[in-house]
């Protein structure tokens, strides 16, 4: 293999075996189940395995030659990315989806489901009983009672088989990524889905916060690091730059991943406390203290009065006109695109990414934004397939040498060249004659900049991430402790999934009132204990108790 899949493999084991530690899951060690009740074979059979057997049968899976010799057709249902369906209306008319066609032999059919409507789509298909082929989906998050509950209701099938016989490539990464295999299958041991895997730590380091880096310089100023450093900076944009919304951001997109909230260790949703049991973040005194931030701030000029109806765009505007001065969102398509669209009159524009302050001057940051390795993306085989062996190998080429350099970096000669034994993208993708965005141009060619049956590779963040500053973010934006404290892809039982969504919803909705009247003032902190007590009152603790039991289960996979 050549050294930039073999850099992204060994990358990725220590990263696991750190997140393994980090998490209390006894990373290291093959995954092993306690008595699982049932695996369902590609072939229909059902087989069991004992308590703490590996739940495939071992041994070597089968190679395949691609192109397939004798190839077939499968329909294949997905989301079309905003990326994507900004120029085409079908995978197939890109040249990541001819690319795909030719390389494996096999011809697809895609189905999209219209903008906003994948989950009412996706119900009405699974209603009907006659299903594409292959569907990506997030099985963990949007299927009631998980991918255990869609394998017994005859939705999908178990992979543990299929990925025995037919799958050397996939086999072969998830025996080297213990970690990973562990993410990607129920509590009951079955395999689900083909995954999307971020390969490396700074592919799942993607927002954070960055300042005008050339106002701090003018005012004397440095990055701040704390909370109250913060202030300073953000009350001299307003007082000495006068700016109108000195931090300015679109609250529905960031207001789980704001910077000022970490800076309080504090949590929007569901964590892990430093006992490994599952918290909830709104209710801690932590949190109270963020908001008292916040509602000064907001107080004082230094938040957008608008923050609650800001979209993107309007944040776009406020931080290119210097009506803003720092702001929370991703690393290419803000930050980057916030740079290039202000030098263009500006020259002097620049802004940098900040750390994660905290609370006391060279601390280490304990709470941040890390997104999971994997990020409850996959490419399931559904019921209605007939031909299981040829979408196994379809979805396995995705994790061989050539198909991961065909998601991450297209067509060799075209989209990319080898330079110095590193896929390279072309001027065909950096500089595209339609005169595209880049995300849009490198979602002609490959699938690195959103997701697909592959594992991402830090080779495309690196090129992606093209201003020197921007390029820093992954490694300034990482919080030590984050890792820790986020909620893995956990499973509630499938008699406890519709009650946690229903409490979690009740919760949600209600917190995210009471967190905007609290910043603006509307409601004061002083009906705190009321507040908590009303969430109490929402049956938090049977959620917290559906929660840690999922943990625990996790932990045991």
């Amino acid at each position: 293999m050549r050294k930039s899949w073999k850099k992204g493999l060994a990358v990725l084991t220590t990263a696991a075996m750190t997140t393994a530690a980090l998490a209390g899951c006894g990373g290291g060690n093959s995954s092993t189940t306690a008595a699982p009740e049932s695996t369902t074979a590609a072939s229909g059979e059902t087989t069991t395995a004992a308590a703490g057997e590996e739940t495939t049968a071992g041994g070597e899976a089968s190679e395949a030659t691609y192109p397939l010799a004798d190839g077939g057709t499968l329909t294949y249902w997905l989301q079309l990315n905003p990326n994507v369906s900004a120029n085409y209306t079908n995978l197939g008319d890109t040249e990541l989806g001819k690319q795909w066609q030719k390389e494996t032999g096999v011809t697809l059919e895609f189905q999209h489901p219209a903008a906003g409507q994948v989950k009412e789509q996706f119900n009405l298909l699974v209603a009907d009983g006659n299903l594409p082929d292959i569907m990506e989906y997030q099985w963990v998050k949007d299927y009631p009672g998980g991918p255990e509950k869609a394998i017994r209701d005859g939705v999908i099938i178990s992979l543990n088989d299929v990925i025995d016989q037919y799958c050397p490539n996939l086999k072969a990464y998830l025996a080297e990524h213990p970690e990973v295999d562990k993410k990607i299958k129920t509590d009951d041991g079955n395999y689900f889905a083909f995954p999307f895997i971020r390969g490396e730590e700074k592919l799942r380091v993607t927002v954070g916060a960055f300042i005008r880096s050339d106002w701090l310089e003018e005012l004397g100023l440095e990055v701040p690091t704390t909370i109250d450093e913060w202030h300073t900076v953000l009350t001299a944009f307003k007082d000495e730059k006068g700016a109108e919304a000195p931090f300015c951001f679109d609250w529905d997109n960031f207001k789980k991943n704001n910077i000022v909230m970490y800076g309080h260790n504090a949590m929007y949703d569901y964590y892990i406390d430093d006992d490994g049991k599952v918290q909830y973040g709104p209710v801690q005194d932590n949190f109270k203290d963020y908001l008292a931030t916040m509602n000064q701030w907001y107080s004082e000029g230094l938040i957008d009065k608008d923050i609650a109806t800001l979209n993107g765009d309007q944040v776009t505007s406020k931080m290119t006109t210097d009506k803003a001065g720092a702001s929370i969102g991703w690393a290419a398509s803000r930050m980057q695109v916030f740079i290039t669209t202000a030098q263009t009159t500006n020259p002097d524009y620049m802004l940098v990414p900040t750390p994660v302050p905290t609370l006391e001057k060279g601390a280490t940051p304990e709470y941040g934004f890390i997104e999971d390795s994997f990020p409850d993306v996959g490419a399931a085989i559904t019921t209605s397939c007939k031909d299981v062996e040829l979408a196994a190998r379809l979805l396995d080429y995705g994790y061989s040498e050539a198909g991961h350099n065909m998601f991450n970096f297209g067509e060799e000669g075209v989209s990319y060249e080898m330079k110095d034994d590193v896929p390279t993208y072309t001027d065909a993708v950096l500089n595209n004659a339609d005169g595209w965005p880049l995300a849009q141009s490198l979602a002609k060619y490959v699938r690195a900049n959103y997701n697909g049956p592959f594992v991402q590779d830090g080779n495309y963040i690196e090129q992606y991430l093209q201003l020197p500053t921007v390029k820093e973010c992954p490694t300034v934006w990482l919080a030590p402790g984050a890792e820790k404290h986020t909620m893995p892809n956990v499973t509630p039982l499938q008699d406890e999934s519709k009650e946690l969504a229903t409490i979690t919803n009740e919760i949600g909705t209600y917190v995210d009132e009471m967190v905007l009247k609290f910043i603006f003032g509307t409601e004061s902190l002083d009906k705190w204990d009321e507040y908590v007590q009303t969430i109490q009152n929402m049956n938090l603790e049977r959620a917290l108790e559906i929660e840690n039991s999922a943990l625990e289960r996790y932990n045991a996979r």
